[in-house]
């Protein structure tokens, strides 16, 4: 498939803004207004006066490298949520293209379509929440232009068969954009190194979930370079900041401490798994390849009402489709996740 007929033809013909750090990133830089007597405060020796890498070069191919492809495959946004907001302006025309979810999903693909204006497509996972390729096929129309899936999926918790997303891959004439946040937690393989060779295939990636860093909002697209160059056209020109970029760089040192802190979270969700199942009124914990549990139990609203009294702040998902009376529970540390054990088996739902 030709990926530039997805494209918007006004993004197409787009000319970007070029900023004066675009050009020039050394020397006496009197060309951005930046304030040339330095910043109100010291950062390990940053020159925080001055604009950041537009391009992050420098922390894209540190990502690259991690995922066996190169420095054109890789961009990065202010967390995933900014990737996807702007994977939705380059593919979808508002108010005449249409995306596809794969429900229940992570809420935010929702909220970004109805913020540009595209309608929203959902096709139901199955009783197992896996892929339904005849019910995606149903839900597809010319105007799709975008297939999101999550895998591991939030709130399900599980991983999506990779011989499914594969197949919508090679089925639709669209983007398919798997979200991989989980997916350190898993013993699934990601489908980063597909990117070229699929080249409809998007692969969001963050630091927020196993390498601890929600705060700093670093998430990334591993991609064909074609969709990483419209990405690039259009993002604001400097969307992520140089303390951002500084810490990236140090936690990509700490891959080992990164592995070993996802181990102790995948014990961590075994003993709670297990505790929670001993639960008179719960009625499921559900296999999980993330660092939460879904729990379905009795009167799953009163469990969250009370849980919340009590100071322990849990997700309620019973209003998604096929999660009646289920709870989402992210695995926390052994102290956290006895307090939790504890204070459930008191309670009266």
């Amino acid at each position: 498939m030709n990926i530039e007929d997805l494209i918007r033809p006004n993004i197409k013909a787009l000319k970007p803004y070029r900023a004066a750090r675009h050009d020039f990133v050394s020397g006496v830089l009197l060309d951005a207004n930046e304030n040339s007597f330095g910043s109100a405060i010291d950062f390990n020796g940053i020159e925080l006066n001055r604009y950041p890498d537009p391009y992050q070069k420098q922390l894209r191919l540190r990502l690259a490298t991690l995922h066996g492809v190169e420095l054109d495959n890789v961009f990065l946004g202010v967390g995933s949520d900014e990737v996807i907001d702007l994977l939705i302006r380059v593919f979808c025309e508002p108010a005449l293209d249409s995306l596809m979810i794969l429900d229940p999903t992570y809420g935010m693909y929702r909220v970004a379509a109805g913020i540009n204006n595209v309608r929203v497509i959902p096709a139901l996972l199955t009783d197992e929440f896996q892929i339904d390729v005849g019910a995606a096929t149903s839900s597809f129309y010319p105007t799709t232009k975008m297939i999101f899936c999550c895998s591991p999926n939030n709130p399900t918790a599980n991983l999506l068969r990779r011989t499914d997303v594969l197949t919508l891959c090679r089925n639709f004439p669209a983007i398919v954009v798997v979200d991989e946040a989980y997916i350190d937690f898993s013993e699934g393989e990601s489908l980063g190194s597909m990117v070229n060779s699929v080249s409809n295939l998007v692969v969001l990636r963050t630091l927020s979930k196993a390498w601890g860093l929600a705060g700093i909002r670093l998430g990334y697209a591993v991609a064909h370079p074609l969709v990483i160059s419209y990405l690039l056209k259009i993002k604001p020109p400097y969307n992520i900041n140089a303390l951002t970029s500084l810490e990236a760089m140090r936690a990509l040192n700490e891959r080992e401490r990164v592995r070993q802190t996802a181990a102790k979270i995948i014990d961590e969700r075994i003993h709670l798994a297990e505790a929670l199942a001993s639960i008179p009124y719960v009625i499921r914990v559900f296999p999980s390849d993330t660092n939460f549990l879904l729990v379905r139990c009795r009167h799953a609203s009163s469990v969250f009402e009370q849980l919340t009294r009590r100071g322990i702040i849990v997700r309620d998902r019973s209003s998604e489709p096929k999660l009646e009376d289920c709870l989402r529970i992210t695995v926390g540390t052994r102290a956290q996740n006895d307090l939790l054990i504890n204070t459930m088996k008191e309670l009266k739902p």
